[in-house]
């Protein structure tokens, strides 16, 4: 009972470190999920090189726009492209935007103070292929955003 009890543990560490720990890339499969998104709400938006997709519903106040160095004070939600939310804030918080996931990193710093937009980010722009305790591996991510300050 024992060299078959020892025999499972070693068969089940062997099963769980040859596990296949290669990325998976969704970049073909979110683009398609966001240009579909897009048609099916009839919105127009603009695309970055890095695939961020976008639209800029009120322009805000003033020249200046945050950095990566700013701290940005922000109201949002954030929902999968099935309009199921998973995150949102109803009073304004403040994030370092350099802690930011790399889609709010580029989206944030097209706003001006006051200004809104909508994010579609992809997951290589998000969480990635993994995702974390309430988003999904490869999910695409669509945000309302409102930038009420930053400094």
């Amino acid at each position: 009972m024992k060299h078959l009890l020892a025999s499972l543990l070693a068969l089940t560490l062997f099963i769980s470190c040859s596990k296949d720990d290669k990325v998976k890339d969704y970049t073909e499969q979110n683009e398609k999920e966001i240009v579909d998104y897009l048609a099916k709400n009839n919105l127009t938006a603009q695309r970055t090189a890095s695939g961020l997709y976008y639209i800029i519903t009120k322009e805000g106040e003033g020249e200046e726009k945050p950095t990566i160095k700013s701290t940005v004070t922000v109201k949002y939600t954030g929902t999968f492209t099935d309009g199921k939310p998973f995150d949102q804030s109803t009073d304004p918080v403040s994030f370092p935007l350099s802690r930011l996931i790399p889609g709010w990193k580029e989206g944030i710093p097209l706003l001006k103070a006051g200004g809104e937009c909508m994010l579609f980010v992809p997951s290589h722009l998000g969480y990635g292929s993994t995702g974390n305790q309430n988003i999904p591996g490869g999910a695409v991510l669509v945000f309302n955003i409102t930038l009420v300050s930053f400094n």
